[in-house]
C-alpha cells in the first residue's frame, strides 16, 4: 500500500489498517491520531515527528523504526516489537507498553510518565534523561539499561530485573523497589530519598555519594556494595545485609540499624547513629 493511498483513506475517515505491511514506509510528520496499525509490519519505517496519539499499535512490528520526536500519547503498544527502534524525545505519556520488547532501543530523553511498562523488555536500551515518573515497570527486564540522569520519581520497579543497570545521577525519589534485582548496578550520586527498596538485591552495587535520606533498605542485601560518602540520614537499614560494604565517610545519623549485618564493613570515618560506636 502506498503512502498516498493510506493518507487518502485516513482523510476520508478510515482508521483501521490492521495487519498491513508497511516496511520502510515514510510517514514522517503525518497526523495519524487514532489510527489502528494493530499487528501491522512497520519495521524500518520512518515516523519521525508523526502524531500517533491514541493510536492502536498493539503487537505491531516496529523494529528499527524511526519514531524520534513522535507523539504517542495514550497509544496502545502492548506486546509491540520495538527492538532497536529510535524513540529519541518521543512523547509516550500514559501509553501502554505492557509486554513490549524494546531491546537496544534508543529512548534517550523519552517522555513516559504514568505509562504502563509492566513486563516490558528494555534490556540494553538507552534511557538516558528519560522521564519515567510514576510509571509502572513491575516485572520489567532492564538488564544493562542506561538510565543516567533519568527521572524515576514514584516509579514502580517491583520485581524488575536490573542487573548491571546504570542509574548514575538518576532521581528515584519515592520509588517503589520491592524484590528488585539491582546486582552490580551503578547508582552513583542517585537520589534515593524516601524510596522503598525492600527485600531487593543490591549486591556489589555502586551507591557512592547517593542521597538516601529516609530511604527504606530493610531486608535488602547490599553485600560488597560501595556506599562511600552516602547520605543515609534517617534511613531504615533494619535486617539489611551490609557485610563487606564500603561505608567510609557515610552519614548514618538517626538511621535504623536494628539487626543490620555490618560484618567486615569499612566504617572508617562513618558517622554512626547516636550511641553506636565502631572500632
Amino acid at each position: 500500500m502506498y503512502v498516498e493511498e493510506i493518507l487518502s483513506r485516513y482523510a476520508a475517515g478510515e482508521r483501521d489498517f490492521q495487519e498491513i505491511a508497511l516496511v520502510g514506509v515514510n510517514l514522517s510528520g503525518k497526523d495519524l491520531r487514532g489510527i489502528s496499525f494493530r499487528r501491522a509490519d512497520l519495521s524500518q519505517a520512518i515516523l519521525r515527528g508523526a502524531d500517533l496519539s491514541s493510536a492502536n499499535l498493539r503487537e505491531a512490528k516496529l523494529s528499527h523504526t524511526d519514531l524520534s520526536q513522535a507523539t504517542l500519547i495514550e497509544a496502545n503498544l502492548i506486546g509491540a516489537e520495538l527492538s532497536h527502534a529510535n524513540l529519541y524525545e518521543a512523547d509516550l505519556s500514559r501509553a501502554g507498553l505492557r509486554g513490549a520488547r524494546l531491546i537496544s532501543a534508543n529512548l534517550n530523553r523519552v517522555n513516559l510518565p504514568e505509562s504502563n511498562l509492566g513486563e516490558a523488555n528494555f534490556s540494553q536500551a538507552n534511557l538516558c534523561e528519560a522521564n519515567l515518573s510514576y510509571a509502572s515497570l513491575h516485572r520489567a527486564k532492564l538488564i544493562g539499561v542506561d538510565l543516567t540522569r533519568a527521572i524515576l520519581e514514584g516509579v514502580n520497579l517491583s520485581n524488575a530485573i536490573m542487573g548491571g543497570a546504570i542509574l548514575e545521577g538518576a532521581s528515584l525519589v519515592g520509588a517503589i523497589v520491592h524484590g528488585t534485582n539491582l546486582e552490580e548496578a551503578d547508582l552513583r550520586e542517585a537520589d534515593l530519598s524516601r524510596a522503598r527498596i525492600i527485600s531487593s538485591n543490591l549486591i556489589n552495587a555502586n551507591l557512592g555519594r547517593v542521597n538516601g535520606r529516609n530511604v527504606n533498605l530493610s531486608w535488602t542485601s547490599l553485600r560488597g556494595a560501595n556506599l562511600r560518602r552516602a547520605n543515609l540520614y534517617r534511613a531504615n537499614l533494619s535486617w539489611a545485609n551490609l557485610s563487606e560494604c564500603d561505608l567510609s565517610e557515610a552519614v548514618l545519623i538517626n538511621a535504623n540499624i536494628n539487626q543490620t549485618n555490618l560484618n567486615k564493613a569499612d566504617l572508617r570515618g562513618t558517622i554512626m547513629p547516636s550511641g553506636v560506636t565502631h572500632n
